[in-house]
């Protein structure tokens, strides 16, 4: 797999879409998250789409919360951007926005991390290092189990996404948790 745009024409276009700050340090953390689990699963030559779906992941969700995963959709396809490339991206909305289900490992793991690096995100700003650099499993499992804590975090849709991959949650959060200690570094 390999994406037909650059990831300075990518970053081009999600900031034409997004203009919040948070938005945009959302989509540059999933984007090395994505880019970190493609090393670690063994997909390094592809770890570029990788982090190309993991930016322009929620590249709708700024003018277009709404349509989130659908808008999406058309603008790629008016850029003439590769399906595979639309099809990662939209996949992550499965069950919420769209029907369109993670099917390749890729997708899979975009779909488990969105929310969950948005709850370890939350944690971490609620240390006194603002850091994931100390963050360690138990401080983000006590946090989970409070459903009042980020609660825009969907659990749900963690969880599932774990299932999809074959893994236990805590693999997910503590692999998740060092993938974006390595955002944190860069």
């Amino acid at each position: 797999m390999s994406a037909n745009i650059t990831r300075e024409e990518a970053w081009a276009l999600l900031t034409e879409y997004n203009k919040d700050e948070f938005h945009l340090k959302h989509a540059q953390t999933v984007e090395g998250v994505m880019r970190y689990f493609a090393n670690k699963l063994g997909y390094e030559a592809e770890a570029d789409f990788w982090a190309i779906v993991g930016l322009l992941h929620d590249l709708d969700f700024g003018m277009y919360p709404e349509a989130h995963c659908i808008k999406v959709q058309e603008i790629m396809r008016e850029r003439g951007l590769d399906e595979a490339l639309i099809h990662a991206v939209a996949s992550h909305g499965y069950g919420i926005t769209v029907d369109i289900k993670p099917e390749h490992q890729m997708e899979k793991v975009l779909y488990a991390v969105d929310e969950l690096t948005g709850l370890i995100g939350a944690v971490a700003i609620m240390r006194p290092s603002k850091s994931v650099m100390d963050l360690e499993l138990k401080s983000v499992k006590k946090k989970y189990k409070t459903l009042s804590f980020a609660a825009g975090c969907s659990r749900e849709v963690i969880e599932r996404g774990a299932e999809m991959l074959g893994w236990e949650l805590d693999y997910l959060i503590q692999e998740t948790i060092l993938a974006m200690r390595t955002c944190e570094l860069e």
